[in-house]
């Protein structure tokens, strides 16, 4: 690979640096409204009004901000390493890498997050402030910032840790186009040869990065105005290298210089800094409680946190069990039933009318009941593995599952079909045994689609002609003797014939019936009954008979 022109960096351990950060009565973004505005704690890194962090209220910078003014480095006056205010407002940013035309500065922010990109007046404008403040913290780049430095070996420690921090670690990132095809070391994604990349002079020429990928390997967050620290080969932003170094104390987010510290919450202390979240109590060699990630000594957790017994009214302090149950606690020896007094500790229970009860009280006193037997409906126990009782409903009654029993048999019907008889329930089989109608015929169950004749019941299937057999349901038929027959069958077997056409005369072919004629035991339909000569009707008129024919009087005299 060829190497990279990569423009040197001078670096001046001056311990002046130039800060303009604005929080005194910035509002809280946590808190809102009910802080009055920031107003800083005499030694930690808090509000004094709200008790939240610093970091967490709108704290920005007021004036540009030059990178280098910040680390307190003199400013480099080769111009391919310095960007004036003037160029940097002028394209519409508050900070653009050095060394790149305006193209290249537009290629290199479209390859950021949109919200990290520090357009003026956009999302990214607030993030790049935030950021120097959090990645650059003051009190990290001058010794005027420190509130814990007391001792001349304090001192001597912070300007060693400073020196070597700016001569062997920190430095900022160099974007320029890569001469080759390259791979990220953050993504391990190729980087093409004339694409823009970030280089780190202090891990060597054969490392380079994408815009978006030059970040700090512990917070993971975009390296502000690309400054970084090496350490182990990795990217770090200052603090986090910082805290590789030096312990940080969590109370007053200054490093610690002192050889003498306090170890606590896997956290590590200024010796007088493990103190109480809310009073300030020093807390070495005392009992304290953590709430929210804070220390709090006995009485002011007692005061801030602890619940009132529901039943002595009295704290519930830390040397007790707190017991709850929607929103309601108790001392463990406070938890009993209201009625007989029993512990509930590790019992089940029930909430009723804002007391509590043991599962016999309570089922005494409220639980619903079986009509069959009387006693209440049991609930379960989750923890324990017993089930509650099943409860089986009817007609507005309830049983328990044994006792909703068949009114004859008396078993059980569970989960089977049941019939209902009044206001009893009956199991299939004693209701087919006992109530259910049978066929005439054959004798079988007649569940459903039955035929009534002459008050008796049939299966549809079984109500057949006597004598061939065919299915009368809907079907016109009649009866001989109590017994039902079709119509063919009756009047080939039992009705008059016709003397004129030899058909039954049965009735069946028509509605209301069939008229015929009889006379002298010989029969005729009303619509057979005509002279045998002219075929005239005979019906009601007077007529001859001629060799057992019917004759009209005329035909007659001819």
């Amino acid at each position: 690979m060829d190497l990279i022109n990569v423009p040197k960096i001078v670096i001046s351990c001056e311990q002046d640096i130039i800060v303009h950060e604005v929080d005194e009565g910035q509002p809280c973004l946590n808190c809102g409204e009910r802080c009055s505005g920031f107003t800083q704690h005499k030694w930690r890194n808090t509000c004094s009004v709200c008790k939240c962090l610093r970091e967490r209220h709108d704290i920005y910078n007021e004036n540009f901000v030059n990178i280098r003014d910040r680390l307190g480095w003199k400013r480099n006056d080769d111009p391919s390493a310095q960007v004036s205010k003037d160029r940097t407002l002028r394209e519409g940013y508050t900070w653009i890498p050095p060394g790149l035309s305006s193209d290249q500065i537009e290629e290199y922010m479209e390859q950021l997050p949109n919200h990290k990109i520090p357009l003026v007046g956009r999302p990214g404008e607030r993030y790049r402030d935030v950021q120097i403040i959090r990645q650059l913290p003051k009190q990290d780049l001058s010794m005027e910032y420190c509130k814990m430095i007391h001792s001349s070996v304090e001192k001597k420690e912070y300007d060693i840790f400073r020196e070597l921090r700016d001569s062997i670690a920190m430095d900022i990132g160099i974007v320029q186009e890569a001469p080759s095809l390259s791979s990220c070391d953050q993504c391990k994604g190729e980087i093409e040869s004339t694409d823009l990349a970030v280089y780190a002079p202090k891990l060597g020429v054969e490392m380079c990065w994408h815009p978006a990928c030059f970040v700090c390997c512990q917070c993971e967050e975009l390296l502000v105005d690309l400054v970084y620290c090496s350490h182990t080969k990795k990217l770090f932003c200052e603090r986090h290298y910082a805290e590789q170094i030096r312990p940080r104390c969590p109370a007053c987010d200054e490093l610690i210089f002192s050889g003498e510290y306090t170890k606590a919450m896997d956290e590590n202390y200024h010796k007088d800094h493990l103190a109480c979240h809310n009073c300030d109590k020093k807390l070495v060699a005392c009992r304290y409680i953590v709430k929210d990630e804070n220390p709090h000594c006995i009485p002011c957790y007692q005061e801030l946190y602890a619940h009132n017994c529901e039943e002595c009214k009295k704290p519930i302090g830390p040397d007790y069990k707190d017991l709850s149950y929607k929103d309601r606690h108790w001392h463990e020896f406070c938890f009993k039933c209201c009625e007989c007094q029993n512990s509930l500790v590790d019992q089940p229970f029930a909430p009723k009318n804002d007391n509590i009860y043991c599962s016999d009280c309570h089922d005494k006193n409220f639980a619903a009941r079986c009509d069959g037997c009387g006693e209440p409906f049991r609930g379960g126990d989750e923890e324990k593995g017993i089930e509650g009782m099943k409860k089986f409903e009817y007609k507005g009654k309830q049983w328990h599952e044994e006792c909703f029993v068949c009114m004859v048999c008396k078993q059980p019907i569970r989960n089977k079909s049941f019939i209902p008889r009044d206001n009893d329930a009956v199991c299939v089989p004693c209701y087919e045994e006992q109530f259910a109608q049978k066929c005439s015929k054959c004798n079988g169950v007649i569940n459903k689609g039955g035929v009534a004749y002459k008050n008796q019941p049939w299966h549809r299937e079984c109500f057949t002609c006597t004598k061939c057999n065919k299915e009368l349901a809907k079907e016109k038929f009649t009866s001989k003797d109590d017994q039902p027959y079709c119509a063919d069958c009756y009047g080939e077997l039992f009705a008059k014939k016709c003397c004129r056409c030899s058909k039954a005369i049965t009735g069946l072919d028509g509605f209301g019936g069939t008229k015929f004629i009889s006379f002298e035991d010989r029969h005729w339909h009303s619509d057979c009954f005509v002279c045998y000569k002219c075929n005239n009707s005979m019906v009601g008129k007077g007529f001859l008979m001629n060799e057992g024919d019917i004759l009209c009087p005329e035909c007659g005299r001819n």
